[in-house]
């Protein structure tokens, strides 16, 4: 085995492991990742067209339709018309899901701190160069790397 082989190897073993552990975090809220992204998004631009999440997301407008249904059943978001659209709405968090996005950004935060508690700062933009490098030769939609040697 290679030690690029190897390398890949243990990149996917601990991609899966943290996603686990952020899947974990969302469900004990009674959120998927879509959901949370969702909120996310919102978070980050504020009230939007559901087709403005549609494309920020990568999924059909339908697909959407059905989060923020759920999202908004359960007090996560709301639907408020749109200033200059009678015809669409504008999707917004309410005070639990912006309540949530801070309590997940703060957990994040410190995660990371815990994470990279022993890397030093030096090794640590060294692994973040590393990381744009790979994720510059990953292709969307799940296609082969493209990077030529």
């Amino acid at each position: 085995m290679t030690s690029r082989t190897t390398a890949l190897d243990r990149l996917l073993t601990l991609a899966g492991r943290l996603t686990e552990v952020m899947e974990r975090g969302m469900a004990e809220r009674g959120l998927n990742r879509a959901q949370a992204t969702l909120l996310m998004v919102l978070h980050h631009g504020g009230p939007t067209v559901q087709r403005g999440l549609s494309q920020a997301l990568g999924v059909t407008p339908r697909h959407v339709t059905g989060l923020v249904d759920t999202l908004e059943a359960e007090g996560w978001v709301e639907r408020r018309p749109h200033p200059t659209d009678r015809r669409a709405s504008m999707v917004t968090l309410t005070t639990k899901g912006e309540a949530a996005v801070t309590t997940m950004n703060e957990e994040r935060r410190n995660w990371a701190e815990q994470l990279f508690a022993k890397v030093p700062e030096s090794e640590l933009h060294t692994f973040i160069a590393i990381l744009d490098t790979l994720d510059s030769c990953v292709a969307p939609k799940g296609e082969q790397p493209h990077c030529a040697s």
